[in-house]
């Protein structure tokens, strides 16, 4: 399976999954862990994946999705954004909205 192929994969197979520095439990960069905090603050049901752990990943996601920085949040096989465009979809009710659907 191609890298390409398991990202599509995973994003396919969870309804919300962030792409990651570290893991949810210990976010490896502060834009990380401000997105586990916004997911958490929604109580969304989510799984991550550590692009630390899986460089192939890291590189990947970024051709994935046409977006430069990590962290990057996929709901129901969407890309959302990083964690500034969550941020504000946060501020706005818009991201508590689109997770209270699924």
């Amino acid at each position: 399976m191609t890298t390409q192929e398991t990202i599509k994969q995973q994003i396919e197979q969870n309804d919300i999954v962030l792409y990651m520095k570290g893991t949810a439990q210990f976010p490896q960069c502060g834009f990380s862990s401000k997105a586990v905090s916004l997911l958490k603050a929604c109580d969304a049901k989510f799984i991550t994946v550590n692009i630390l752990e899986e460089p192939e990943i890291r590189q990947g996601i970024k051709e994935y999705s046409n977006w430069p920085t990590i962290p990057q949040l996929y709901i129901k096989g969407n890309f959302v954004g990083g964690s500034d465009i969550m941020a504000e979809m946060y501020e706005s009710g818009e991201l508590l909205e689109l997770i209270k659907t699924l």
